[in-house]
């Protein structure tokens, strides 16, 4: 038989728009891999990194003009002692796999949302994410009545980000941040994206300084994010907190600081309590204009249309979407299948702060949804 928490994935699967064969299908392949005891298996081992092969190369960055202008510059402007960066470039290497994982992706398929969607929305990730919301249900309902964003939100965001802090990143910040501020690969917007990444690496050792913490000791994904709910060194030092009270801001390893530091960020970035997020749309006409359609959806990152205004391009099914709030109109592309309409909040756009693509916010509103109606069957 199902366990009880895999019957709930199943009927919330089912419920959110699965057929029913790949949903049984999706039960049967759990069945085979989840018992009571694997999953306590897996719980035990969650905060393990995973093993990657890293290829890095050892460079001589003190020879590099670039980077003692940059030592120059925080020895100067942020008081740095001159000896400590230099002992830190003396011993940063060159990650080769950053480089080659910051390359644009070669053309290919078109982008597809269900086949994205599948990567966060399955079972062991539902299944962690009902524990992580049982064990930190103090601190969600804490977050949500501070910062007004429902607890199912923070869940799926984090279940995204790290599965629940299983997947936090296994590069050293310090190499993969230097690497990306000094080498990095030949693209339109390198230079652009050097000096974002010199930001970040300049935030990394000022957090590290101001937690008396060793730079070396920090790990982080390819692109220097860190910790359960991967915030870049300057989104730490400007969002993250002490939600557990115990006198130290730790994202690596107190849940309970990154769902406030989370729900902090969210909410410094436009959420608004007890908005609604999305609504499914269907275009009003197969005939629509294509000048008005990229004009509707080139809207940028803000809700910034009436329900009225929008109501010669598409419509919503949903009664309940409120008539007097702003709204915004993006497309997920589906292969070659027929894109999707969505009727999206300001709380949605919050979401886009956090990583700039629809995929990525509509799969953590996705994973929230079945979380949450998950927890109530």
């Amino acid at each position: 038989m199902l366990s009880s928490a895999l019957t709930r994935c199943l009927l919330v699967i089912t419920f959110l728009g699965f057929t029913l064969g790949n949903a049984a299908g999706e039960a049967q392949a759990a069945v085979k891999k989840k018992s009571k005891s694997a999953r306590a298996h897996h719980s035990k081992q969650a905060k393990k990194p995973p093993s990657k092969n890293i290829a890095s190369t050892r460079v001589n960055y003190l020879e590099w003009s670039e980077v003692q202008n940059f030592i120059d510059q925080l020895s100067t402007q942020q008081q740095f002692d001159r000896s400590y960066l230099q002992d830190v470039f003396k011993n940063a290497l060159q990650i080769d796999t950053a480089i080659q994982l910051v390359k644009p992706a070669p053309p290919g398929k078109p982008k597809n949302w269900k086949a994205y969607r599948a990567r966060f929305v399955e079972n062991g990730r539902i299944e962690a994410g009902l524990a992580f919301w049982d064990r930190n249900l103090d601190a969600l309902t804490r977050a949500e009545q501070e910062f007004g964003v429902p607890p199912e939100i923070v869940v799926g965001l984090i279940g995204v980000e790290t599965i629940y802090g299983k997947t936090t990143g296994s590069f050293r910040a310090i190499d993969v941040l230097s690497t990306l501020a000094f080498s990095y690969p030949e693209t339109p917007n390198r230079d652009q994206r050097q000096q974002f990444f010199r930001k970040e690496l300049t935030e990394l050792l000022l957090w590290c300084r101001e937690h008396a913490l060793d730079v070396f000791t920090l790990k982080s994904s390819y692109a220097g994010a860190l910790g359960l709910s991967q915030f870049m060194p300057s989104s730490l030092r400007s969002f993250a907190i002490d939600f557990d009270h115990d006198g130290k801001t730790d994202l690596r390893e107190s849940e309970i600081d990154a769902i406030g530091s989370v729900a902090n960020y969210l909410a410094k970035h436009g959420w608004k309590k007890d908005l609604p997020d999305v609504y499914p749309a269907s275009l009003i006409s197969a005939n629509t204009d294509p000048d008005l359609l990229a004009h509707v959806l080139g809207q940028g990152l803000q809700a910034k249309l009436s329900l009225e205004q929008l109501s010669n391009l598409v419509s919503s099914a949903d009664p309940t979407i409120p008539k007097q709030a702003h709204y915004g109109l993006i497309d997920l592309q589906n292969g070659d299948s027929p894109d999707e309409y969505w009727i999206v909040t300001d709380n949605f756009f919050a979401i886009t702060h956090y990583n700039r693509t629809y995929f990525y916010a509509m799969s953590v509103i996705d994973l929230s949804k079945v979380i949450a109606l998950a927890r109530k069957k």
